[in-house]
């Protein structure tokens, strides 16, 4: 089963590829235990607002108000998965 983990990115929100739009950032995970580790991680990151983890891929409509980042497990590292135990 894959989890998704989706938050709001507000440092990256409104510039860049994001011009007058919420920068979405979307993490699919293997197992529970990785998406609790992005939720722990996003938690104490100051940018990261609304952080949802869920068995459904979250959509955002309208899409010309969302910039939408998808990203697998297997390309995250630093930070993300830094100490992961799972």
């Amino acid at each position: 089963m894959t989890f998704f983990v989706s938050m709001t990115d507000n440092f990256m929100s409104g510039w860049g590829g994001a011009v007058r739009q919420q920068s979405k950032y979307i993490i699919a995970c293997d197992t529970l235990a990785q998406a609790e580790q992005i939720e722990r991680v996003a938690k104490d990151r100051r940018e990261m607002a609304y952080i949802n983890v869920s068995s459904k891929e979250p959509k955002f409509y309208p899409l010309r108000k969302y910039q939408v980042t998808r990203k697998p497990w297997a390309d995250l590292g630093g930070v993300w998965t830094e100490g992961f135990q799972g």
